[in-house]
């Protein structure tokens, strides 16, 4: 009992998959598409001294669990292994059938026209093996056809786990309506064609957490060699941003003493040019390819930015080939024709290939390429989800249904009618649609306004309480600090008198869910306009108070030192591109012989005049045409007063 309440305890916070307690880790069993629901109970997880008995004894175990078959010998051991019983119950289990002893393999290899082991007198070992392959594939569709209610059954629900891109897993710590969900691409694909041993392979994961790098050490540590890491990169709209991520989580140390799990970034960094066609979209290759080449200012400036961009891409790429070779998954999200070729086009020294069998997709919908966004599909990747949802009940009702289905009633049964809210209940869901778009929009007076002719308590909590938003978020002060506003939050506190001690379903304040310093300045500084005994601020996880003019002054500080920094990287990025430039206007110098380039022929006076035109309206060809007509004319006059 003790333990299944430590469970529920952990569960409250968030699970990282590559660093899960012991004790919920030794509780877990994987749910297989086959497996009916009431079957999904693990069986009682033994004590650490027994599992330290059983792995002792699988060297010298004597029965072979898949095939029910007992052997006295290695001898007979390994001859099992390769015998055409095994090897059946192998796929049978990788296809999702149920393994046969015995008797009942002997039984249907005796129906079947064929024999197993071919002629032993006319062919080789390869053509015996090769028709043994041959004979268990026959026997495999047998058994299905023999069964052919159940394999439909079975597919289907194989089918639609293949869709769903998250392994669940289930605890005997838990309650029964309790799953654990796990994203499949963080396995290899090995992995994921066996789901049945998916919890020794997520055991096999566990990572030991390393400690924070202090300034004096980070200079000596190679992050080359921090192992194993995964590699995570989006591109699209002209924005690249890339990331090299440890999975063994970093230890820090807040006030107090409390240790908090990081993610240990190795390696970061962002590319954003103006490479799309504001108010048009789609990219200006894109556009050539389609409509022609274009030959405006714009047009021209993105096509040298695709260029850059580009060449930067594939630069960055080179510099972290080692880390990247050695990366267990890579992540990546290409929009477009144009941004995958960037990334996967054949080109000397590539880097990413297409078939990689490490390469994955973001299993979710993503936002632009950022580095924040990078971090937050990191946490979304490895961050175990968890799941209430009744399976006995929806088991029964999926079997009524299909009852129904197959008997075919005439009058269909009226849907039970979904029960009306009160009118305190849809005031309450009122109240929160309206304060949580005020929130989002950081719309400080007409919030405060709201909340005064509304008459809301501070203690307003948002419905329903069990929606994913409002579990994480249940308080207007939850999700001000969630959202980054602290405009938002210094009103909620000092004007509306909003509690900053009430946690959410994971156990956290509203302070601990600010995401940038401004946030959390915003806090200390209620708690030094308030005093310290209007709140708790201690259990609000709230640090020592500090003045307005104090935090101001910090951050103008470290405004200006940003600025400092932006103007110094834009100087360097100018004297590059000069350097770049002037290397350019050299090398083409040096291949033009004469003022022109090799290879090259002069363009006529109608293709010149073409190209001054292309683009322009008649009026303005005319105008054009008019203009030089009198400036030859002019010329022509000119010249015949010098005579």
């Amino acid at each position: 009992m003790g333990d299944s309440n430590r469970v529920e305890e952990l569960l409250k916070r968030p699970l990282y998959v590559y660093d899960l307690p012991r004790e919920l880790l030794a509780t877990l069993s994987a749910k297989t598409a086959n497996q009916p629901v009431a079957e999904q109970s693990p069986e009682p997880t033994p004590k650490d001294s027994e599992i330290a008995a059983q792995e002792a004894a699988i060297a010298t175990t004597t029965l072979c669990s898949l095939c029910r078959v007992t052997y006295h010998n290695v001898q007979e051991q390994r001859s099992h292994v390769r015998s055409d019983h095994h090897r059946y119950n192998i796929k049978a289990q990788l296809r999702g059938n149920a393994p046969l002893d015995e008797n009942q393999f002997n039984k249907a290899i005796g129906e079947l026209d064929e024999s197993i082991s071919g002629s032993e007198s006319s062919e080789s070992e390869g053509e015996a093996d090769e028709n043994a392959d041959t004979t268990l594939t026959a026997l495999l569709k047998r058994q299905a056809k023999l069964s052919e209610a159940n394999e439909e059954a079975t597919t289907t629900a194989r089918e639609s786990s293949a869709k769903n891109p998250l392994f669940w897993l289930s605890s005997s710590a838990l309650p029964p309506n309790k799953s654990l969900g796990i994203y499949r691409a963080i396995f290899s694909n090995i992995e994921q064609e066996a789901p049945v041993h998916l919890v020794d392979s997520l055991r096999k994961k566990q990572l030991v957490p390393v400690k924070a790098r202090t300034n004096n050490s980070q200079a000596d540590q190679d992050p080359s060699a921090s192992s194993p890491h995964i590699f995570m990169c989006m591109i699209g709209g002209g924005h690249f941003a890339a990331m090299l991520v440890s999975l063994a989580p970093e230890i820090h140390r807040k006030q107090g003493g409390v240790e908090e799990r990081q993610a240990r970034v190795i390696a970061h960094k962002t590319f954003h040019r103006y490479t799309t066609r504001r108010k048009q979209g789609g990219s200006q290759s894109a556009s050539d390819a389609s409509r022609g080449a274009a030959h405006s200012a714009g047009s021209s400036l993105r096509r040298y930015n695709e260029a850059a961009l580009e060449k930067d891409i594939r630069e960055l790429l080179a510099d972290w080939r080692q880390m990247i070779d050695s990366a267990e998954l890579l992540f990546v999200r290409a929009t477009g024709n144009t941004n995958r070729r960037i990334l996967f086009e054949k080109y000397e020294g590539q880097v990413l290939k297409q078939n990689d069998h490490r390469l994955r997709g973001f299993p979710f919908n993503t936002r632009r390429a950022t580095q924040g966004e990078l971090m937050r599909c990191f946490k979304e990747l490895t961050r175990v989800k968890v799941s209430e949802i009744d399976e006995a009940a929806l088991a029964s009702a999926a079997a009524e249904s299909k009852g129904k289905e197959e008997s075919k009633p005439s009058t269909p049964r009226p849907q039970p009618r979904e029960p009306r809210l009160s009118k305190e209940e849809e005031a309450a869901q009122l109240h929160t649609s309206q304060i949580q778009a005020l929130i989002r929009r950081s719309k400080v007076p007409a919030l405060m306004s709201y909340i005064s002719n509304n008459s809301i308590p501070s203690s307003f909590t948002f419905q329903p309480t069990d929606s994913p938003q409002n579990s994480r978020c249940p308080t207007p002060l939850h999700l001000a600090a969630n959202n980054n506003a602290p405009a938002v939050i210094s009103a909620l506190l000092t004007r509306a008198n909003s509690d900053p001690t009430v946690v959410n379903n994971e156990g956290r304040t509203p302070f601990e869910l600010s995401g940038d310093r401004p946030t959390r300045d915003a806090f200390r500084v209620a708690r030094h306009e308030l005093g310290e005994l209007k709140w708790d601020w201690n259990a609000a996880k709230v640090p020592s108070a500090v003045s307005k003019a104090d935090a101001d002054s910090r951050a103008e500080r470290e405004r200006k030192e940003a600025a400092e920094e932006e103007t110094i990287r834009r100087k360097a990025d100018l004297e590059r591109l000069k350097k770049e430039e002037a290397e350019r206007a050299a090398q083409q110098a040096s291949s033009k012989p004469g003022g022109r380039t090799l290879g090259t022929v002069e363009k006529t006076a109608a293709e010149k005049r073409d190209e001054e035109t292309r683009g322009m309206t008649p009026e303005m060809r005319m105008r054009l045409e008019r203009e030089r007509r009198a400036r030859a004319a002019e010329e022509r006059f000119r010249r015949m007063q010098g005579q």
